[in-house]
């Protein structure tokens, strides 16, 4: 079964998807869409959800440090929502606490310069998020 993973931004839209197995995560081109412009992004996600068989997503769910939940936390409740409706496919609601820090650091470490960091970072966070869900279904 492949699985899908999202890191949800205000322009861009980080994407992974899992192999068969649901065992890896691989980083997939990341989705822009215009400052906000939500119904662009779902159009988008749709294709590659499509093109790529995905039976289950995993979408980042931005909380606080304390666990609370901000505007950004409920911006992707809604675009979950909005997203199940328009595919019938169940969408998992992920804490992403520190990924895109994790993400940051893991292409330093890389020795990726930094235009490439800003190009891939989002792609890096939703490979994160996706494989920390495989990792936490496998226990």
């Amino acid at each position: 079964m492949k699985i899908m993973g999202l890191d949800l931004g205000n322009k861009t839209l980080g994407v992974a998807i899992s192999d068969s197995t649901g065992f890896l995560s691989s980083g997939y081109p990341t989705i822009r869409f215009q400052n906000r412009d939500f119904a662009s992004a779902l159009a988008q996600v749709f294709e590659v959800i499509t093109a790529n068989k995905v039976e289950k997503i995993v979408l980042g769910l931005p909380k606080n440090m304390d666990g609370s939940l901000g505007s950004q936390a409920e911006i992707s409740m809604d675009f979950k929502k909005k997203l199940e409706d328009k595919t019938g496919i169940e969408v998992i609601l992920f804490d992403e606490r520190l990924t895109s820090k994790l993400a940051l650091n893991t292409m330093i470490m890389g020795n990726e310069n930094r235009k490439t960091r800003k190009e891939n970072i989002d792609e890096m966070a939703a490979k994160i998020i996706l494989q920390d869900y495989l990792d936490k279904i496998r226990r």
